[in-house]
């Protein structure tokens, strides 16, 4: 059966968002993307982490209940939905950059906003060293994450691996986005698509397995 709400996810410069437009686009699916540029508190955040992280944060977990509260009134028939994020990550990040006070009152926002949230059939996970992540980061020139450090994205990445493991409720596909080239290369993206097709738990794309 054909998934019809794949979400994307992977640390900031993973390259959630470009994968989800080729993918839309590949599978006639609408988009549902991410505003970070909306959140006006995101440049402070990462100029001052601890003294604005709670109002960052609240604000991202606002936009995206509201977003996937569209996704969940969506026509049955208005056919696939491609997210370049779930909402579950909101309290990934919650957890990694809140004091105690603050994610205790967070995550009784969290759980009341949660009940009954849709849930993707697919998760698409991409992974790249942190050196590749931070090039990417440079590259797009978005002058608001020039603050961002390697060791907070290690960090993210430490968090993002951690929680794929534990969940069994969504069938995983983990792709090294160093080793295969999604965007340009094809044959690569053609596993993609066939990894979407299976029907096993968890997939890996990567050269290492290979070996």
């Amino acid at each position: 059966m054909k998934p019809s709400y794949i979400a994307i996810e992977g640390v900031i410069g993973a390259g959630k968002t470009t994968l989800a437009h080729k993918l839309a686009k590949s599978l006639g699916a609408s988009l549902l993307l991410e505003q970070p540029d909306e959140n006006p508190f995101l440049p402070r955040f990462y100029r001052d982490p601890e003294g604005a992280a709670f109002s960052t944060q609240m604000t991202f977990l606002l936009q995206r209940a509201g977003q996937m509260e569209q996704l969940h009134q969506r026509d049955l028939f208005a056919g696939p939905c491609v997210a370049d994020f779930m909402f579950e990550k909101d309290r990934l990040f919650a957890e990694l950059t809140l004091g105690q006070a603050d994610f205790a009152l967070y995550v009784s926002v969290f759980e009341r906003l949660s009940f009954e949230m849709p849930q993707p059939d697919r998760l698409i996970h991409l992974t790249a060293p942190v050196e590749v992540l931070m090039s990417r980061v440079e590259q797009r020139g978005r002058a608001y994450e020039d603050p961002i450090q390697a060791s907070y994205l290690a960090q993210l990445g430490e968090a993002y691996s951690r929680w794929f493991r534990e969940q069994t409720r969504v069938p995983l596909i983990e792709v090294d986005a160093a080793q295969y080239d999604l965007l340009n290369c094809e044959a690569d993206y053609a596993d993609l698509l066939a990894a979407l097709d299976s029907d096993q738990a968890v997939v890996r794309l990567s050269r290492n397995d290979l070996i």
